[in-house]
């Protein structure tokens, strides 16, 4: 009877931890374009921030330099 029950452990422990790589994987997959924008976001900051502010640098970064453009 108890060999049953530890047998019975075993399969739902497995199952658990197979499910749980199996959606550590999936999120992990689709954050993928995020974490490499956010890649290109820290390495353009640091190259415009190296001459201006950088509050500058983000808005240049981000597309709205001209939003804030001095004239």
């Amino acid at each position: 009877m108890n060999s049953k029950q530890i047998n019975w452990m075993n399969v739902l422990l497995t199952f658990f931890i197979i499910s749980m790589l199996v959606i550590f994987t999936t999120i992990s997959i689709s954050l993928r374009p995020l974490a490499n924008w956010a890649n290109y976001q820290n390495d353009c900051i640091y190259k415009e921030s190296i001459d201006t502010t950088i509050p500058w640098a983000v808005r240049k970064c981000n597309g709205r330099s001209k939003v804030y453009e001095v004239k």
